[in-house]
């Protein structure tokens, strides 16, 4: 059968994704990017927040309108959305032929089969497929599954349950699989990386699975760490990541708040001074190191002078990245229930002021790189339109005009941070490695010319 596969929300869902292609197409049946060319459609949702869960549902509108007009023969929702929401879904989406949740593959595999004998795996070694519009030299290594942090504000354990670790064995062997097949990036995902394994004997294992991989894999292999609780986070085991051949000078540290009456009220520990510690810690170690945080704005009961720290912060420290967000009351969570919930209108004033004070910080920790080479990843040839890049300033246009391909640096994650705009890239396809020489930085992007060897 021919499937018309959405996937929504973030990488980890992308990963289920993939895992669920993999098993389809070794069923037989065949994934296609274009509606018209299926007879079913398939959405593996995210539920994560208010504003995913109209998104996801809208999309579910889309295929039923298409199951109307006689376009599709079936419709398949899975993952996040229906775990949290199954009952009131069923009720008010009745076309929907199948409703499975985040990790009932067979259900869905049983119900496609039509007679033939599905392909059930058991174990977390699933096959891994790739999404139509997924890139084969990166992709992510999902190491767990669901959290035990319990914050406040988030729905996780609520949808995905406690934290459950894939073994070290099985990350190896799907790691290298993925190497195999082309990756030359592995971006490894999970709820709280460092917490990896400690469901198991109550210690994390982390360093035990960064050890391996660094170990197992190819020569030049990118290693890039996507969500560590800073908690866990210590001087010795950034000393330990350095050590690492293949881990990127990169970490994704979320800190949500730096005001310790705010974190605690988070269920998170009021850790300012820990957290200022690593951060420091690691510019002095590395004054070239990237680190990308997360930052929720209007908290219920942050005061003015709370949310002032958070600039405060963003100066003292200057993270290369960051991700803000506005706080959303999320049925079935604690923070929902707090006072002192805070009006959207000052919820958007401090998410222009402090995304307006990051540019400022974005740019000046780009423009050290200018003079300097990078090692860049081939995205995009220009001509084709490339998701996600950010805009630039008026006075880049020379810059832009003299790109002709795309990518990303050590320094950039998929998706969520800037890219490298490749003078003269003749020649090059997507997924080469390119020396480029930095010449210019915007806020989010850098420019560059290609080095020939």
């Amino acid at each position: 059968m021919n499937i018309f596969f959405m996937s929504m929300g973030c990488a980890k869902n992308s990963v289920d994704s993939e895992h669920l292609i993999g098993l389809l197409e070794a069923g037989g049946h065949k994934i296609v990017g274009n509606s018209n060319d299926a007879q079913a459609g398939l959405i593996n949702t995210c539920g994560f927040i208010q504003d995913a869960v109209k998104e996801n549902i809208d999309a579910i509108l889309d295929l039923e309108a298409l199951k109307e007009r006689g376009k599709l023969e079936k419709i398949i929702v899975t993952g996040c959305l229906v775990n949290r929401y199954e009952a009131d879904l069923r009720r008010e989406l009745p076309s929907v032929d199948l409703w499975a949740g985040a990790e009932e593959r067979d259900k869905i595999l049983d119900f496609l089969s039509e007679g033939t004998s599905p392909v059930h795996r058991t174990t977390n070694c699933l096959p891994r497929g790739l999404l139509p519009d997924g890139s084969p030299w990166t992709r992510c290594l999902k190491v767990g599954e669901g959290c035990d942090t319990f914050c406040s504000y988030c729905t996780i354990p609520l949808i995905r349950g406690r934290l459950r670790s894939v073994p070290v064995p099985e990350l190896v062997e799907e790691a290298r699989s993925l190497c195999a097949s082309g990756a030359k990036e592995l971006c490894l995902v999970g709820q709280d990386l460092t917490a990896y394994g400690r469901d198991i004997d109550g210690t994390p294992h982390i360093r035990d699975l960064l050890s391996a991989l660094d170990d197992a894999l190819p020569e030049g292999t990118w290693l890039r760490l996507l969500y560590l609780h800073p908690d866990r986070v210590t001087p010795e085991f950034l000393d330990f990541l350095a050590e690492k051949e293949k881990v990127l000078p990169y970490l994704d540290i979320p800190i949500q708040h730096i005001d310790d009456a705010i974190l605690a009220a988070m269920n998170r520990s009021p850790a300012s001074a820990h957290i200022r510690k690593i951060f420091r810690y690691l510019r002095e170690k590395n004054p070239l190191f990237t680190l990308r945080t997360t930052i929720m704005v209007g908290f219920p009961g942050e005061t003015e002078e709370q949310f002032s720290r958070v600039l405060d912060f963003l100066e003292e420290m200057e993270p290369d990245r960051v991700g803000a967000f506005l706080y959303s009351p999320e049925e079935g969570t604690k923070a929902a229930l707090l006072p002192g919930q805070i009006p959207d209108e000052i919820k958007e004033e401090r998410y222009e002021r402090l995304m307006s004070l990051q540019a400022e910080i974005s740019q000046e920790r780009n423009a050290l790189f200018v003079g300097k080479r990078l090692q860049v990843l081939v995205e995009e040839i220009e001509g084709a339109e490339t998701p996600g890049r950010s805009p630039i300033h008026d006075s880049d246009a020379d810059a832009l005009d003299s790109c002709s391909a795309w990518g990303r640096s050590w320094r950039d994650a998929p998706e969520v941070d800037g890219m490298v705009c490749i003078e003269d890239g003749a020649g090059l396809e997507p997924g080469d490695l390119v020396e480029v020489e930095i010449t210019d930085a915007a806020e989010y992007d850098l420019f560059g010319r290609r080095l020939r060897s």
